[in-house]
């Protein structure tokens, strides 16, 4: 069993999630089902960032007090994952006494060992207040702020203490280059190998005279930039600075939208390696969800309402159509019409019509009894090619070839129903056959219900239900998948797993 502590971005306490938290929520959920289910003693980690700048106006704004804002927007987050099905082992905020320690002494092993790295300067730049960092030429586009173009940016000058970054080019170039930081899709990782091939600037890790935030140690009047303190979140969740931390550390996974990537990639690796902790080991850096080809954002007002979205169809059916749809590398569209098609296409018609229609067989012509049947077209279709590939795209984090996986398994169990037509061999007395083809179907709905736990998990564990399994679908169901021990069950329907909208009268 190997150890597998996975973390997502935490996120700003600046309003209610939107879809695009919920892609990279939910593709980081998927690879932790998937690698607990493979066996690793996965250690899931999420959570919010309560120090930026942003959670002042949205007190005063809602006018109460900035910690009663951020209790309640923690609390409206975890809510959220919950319905989505979430399964993080650990929620951190870093509000936290537990983050506040940890990185009071990151920031003063930094300066015992590497006393040169932090020092104070003058600094006057443009600011970002989505961001929350100053903006170089480069990621100024018609004056505005790539990421958020509704955005004003700031003339800001100030005196600050700054971490000396520019010292760690080559060394982070080197981790990159070896694999022992490794950093994708590809594409993210040309953009920091470029960002690194022009030299990094030193960076500011201080602000004056903000009330909310982590004040710096030994500077009054200054606190500790929400990006330095953001990412020590992962650090702080091992109990570091405590005996025992390395259990979990270094990190195996850092999930992040594609916005952060050099606080990720470039920033935190510095960082640990000035205070002589070993680095992360993989960030994982997906795309955004666009409405209208436009990223969500609570910013700009283009964010579709998580609740509605989760309300449509279901939580399952959301996870499914992020994963199918948009995937957890490229920028994809979401579109209502889009959910509305797949849904009805992928689960309604596809997966759980091939359930109710497959179980309700095995009841009509076996009382429900999987019968005993030799190996057929279909279980090579599973064991040879389509579970290899599934294996294959979750391992390599293709999110998007694993859950086309599930639809590949239906189609090909589609066409082995219409080919074996199991009630014309019912007709014909053909018992023989009549048992090769409905054992065949249960030990379809069996590597099914495996393959769609990590996407579907509400639903999987249903049909895992109706096939008279035990408990939950774990290591052992996915050691047997190829095997699909379903021989002597008794089954039965399941309420429609899927229920189709009512048509507008």
């Amino acid at each position: 069993m190997s150890k597998f502590f996975l973390t997502t971005a935490i996120d700003y306490s600046n309003g209610d999630p939107h879809l695009g938290h919920a892609l990279e929520k939910i593709g980081a959920d998927v690879i932790a089902r998937f690698r607990r289910m493979a066996g690793d003693e996965v250690h899931f980690l999420m959570g919010m960032d309560e120090n930026s700048q942003s959670v002042l106006p949205m007190a005063e704004k809602n006018r109460i007090t900035p910690a009663a804002w951020v209790e309640q927007l923690a609390a409206r987050f975890q809510w959220f994952w919950e319905r989505l099905g979430c399964s993080n082992d650990d929620w951190i905020r870093t509000t936290e006494p537990r983050h506040l320690a940890a990185v009071a002494e990151l920031l003063e092993r930094i300066q015992a060992r590497n006393p040169t790295d932090v020092y104070l300067a003058d600094y006057e730049g443009l600011y970002c207040t989505g961001c929350e960092e100053f903006k170089t030429e480069s990621q100024i586009a018609d004056g505005k702020c790539g990421e958020h173009p509704t955005l004003a940016l700031i003339p800001t000058k100030e005196r600050n203490h700054f971490f000396r970054l520019s010292a760690y080019t080559d060394r982070i170039r080197a981790l990159i280059d070896s694999g022992e930081l490794a950093v994708e899709p590809t594409i993210r990782r040309n953009e920091i190998v470029r960002l690194l091939e022009a030299g990094l600037q030193d960076i500011s890790i201080s602000r004056s005279r903000l009330p909310w935030g982590i004040p710096f140690p030994g500077s009054p009047g200054h606190t500790i930039y929400v990006w330095f303190d953001a990412v020590i979140n992962y650090l702080s969740a091992t109990g570091f600075p405590a005996e025992g931390y390395q259990r979990l550390w270094p990190a195996d996974l850092h999930v992040i939208g594609k916005g952060i990537t050099r606080f990720h990639c470039v920033l935190w690796p510095a960082m640990c390696l000035s205070a002589g902790i070993a680095p992360p080991r993989m960030v994982w850096a997906h795309g955004y969800v666009q409405w209208l080809g436009t990223k969500m954002s609570k910013t700009a007002g283009t964010a579709v309402n998580l609740d509605d979205a989760i309300n449509r169809h279901g939580a399952d059916a959301l996870r499914y159509f992020l994963m199918r749809e948009v995937g957890f590398e490229s920028d994809g569209d979401f579109t209502w019409d889009r959910f509305d098609a797949r849904y009805t296409a992928d689960l309604a018609d596809g997966f759980g019509n091939l359930v109710a229609r497959s179980i309700a067989m095995i009841e009509k012509y076996r009382q429900g009894i999987v019968p005993p049947g030799p190996e057929t077209e279909l279980d090579r279709l599973a064991t040879g090619e389509i579970i290899p590939a599934y294996r294959r795209a979750l391992d390599r984090f293709d999110l998007r070839a694993g859950a086309e996986c599930l639809g590949t398994l239906v189609a090909g169990a589609d066409g082995f129903i219409a080919a074996s037509a199991p009630w014309s061999l019912a007709k014909a007395g053909a018992a023989a056959d009549l048992d090769r083809a409905l054992a065949a179907l249960g030990r379809c709905l069996y590597r099914l219900a495996v393959l769609a736990a990590p996407y579907l998990p509400g639903k999987a564990a249903e049909v895992w239900e109706a096939l008279g399994g035990l408990g939950s679908i774990d290591a052992t169901a996915w050691k047997q998948v190829d095997l699909a021990p379903v021989t002597g069950r008794l089954v039965r329907r399941p309420a429609i797993l899927f229920p189709k909208p009512a048509s507008p009268k």
